[in-house]
C-alpha cells in the first residue's frame, strides 16, 4: 500500500502564508507518490488537496457531515462520517504521518490523537506544545521541502500500514 500523509490545519487561514505552503505540501506529497488525507474541507485542507491534485496525486477527505458534496473539489474520495469534530480522530488514525500547518483548537486535538497513537507529526507554523517544561514531540521545521525531508525520514524507521 502506498504510504498515507495527513495534512491538518486552519479551515480559515490566520496567516496568507498558509496557503501557499499548504499547496507546496500538498504537491510533493503528490510528487513522492504519497496519498493525501486531510478533513476534506477548506483552508489548509483545500489548498493541500489542491497542490496535490495539480502534481497528479490522490486526495481522501474524511468528513464531519453525512453529505460527499461537501467535499472541497480536489477530493477524490470522500469519507462521509457524520461524526462532526470526532473524524479528527479517524484522520489522526489513518495517516501513516502528519504534516501541521497553522491551527486552531481543532487542530491541536488532531496533533493529541496522532501523537498518543505513536504517529509522527511534523508542524510548520503550528503550535508549540508542552507541558510542565516538557515539549510534545512534534518535529518542527521551517519549509514544505524540509516537511517531506521529515516524512521520509519517519517512514523509513517504520513499517507503513
Amino acid at each position: 500500500m502506498k504510504p498515507v500523509i495527513g495534512v491538518i490545519g486552519e479551515s480559515e487561514f490566520s496567516d496568507p502564508a498558509h496557503q501557499s505552503l499548504a499547496e507546496d505540501v500538498g504537491r510533493l506529497i503528490a510528487r513522492a507518490g504519497y496519498v493525501l488525507v486531510c478533513g476534506g474541507l477548506s483552508g489548509v485542507m483545500e489548498a493541500a488537496c489542491r497542490g496535490a491534485k495539480a502534481a497528479g496525486g490522490e486526495t481522501i477527505g474524511i468528513l464531519p457531515g453525512t453529505e460527499a458534496r461537501e467535499a472541497n473539489s480536489f477530493v477524490d474520495i470522500a469519507i462521509t462520517t457524520g461524526m462532526g469534530q470526532g473524524r479528527n480522530v479517524v484522520i489522526a488514525l489513518t495517516a501513516d504521518v502528519l504534516i501541521v500547518i497553522g491551527g486552531g483548537f481543532g487542530t491541536l486535538a488532531e496533533i493529541g490523537h496522532a501523537l498518543r497513537a505513536g504517529k509522527p507529526v511534523i508542524g510548520l507554523r503550528t503550535w508549540d506544545v508542552s507541558r510542565a517544561g516538557r515539549r510534545a514531540p512534534i518535529t518542527m521545521v521551517e519549509t514544505p521541502q524540509q516537511a517531506l525531508d521529515e516524512v521520509s525520514r519517519a517512514l523509513a524507521g517504520r513499517a507503513t500500514r
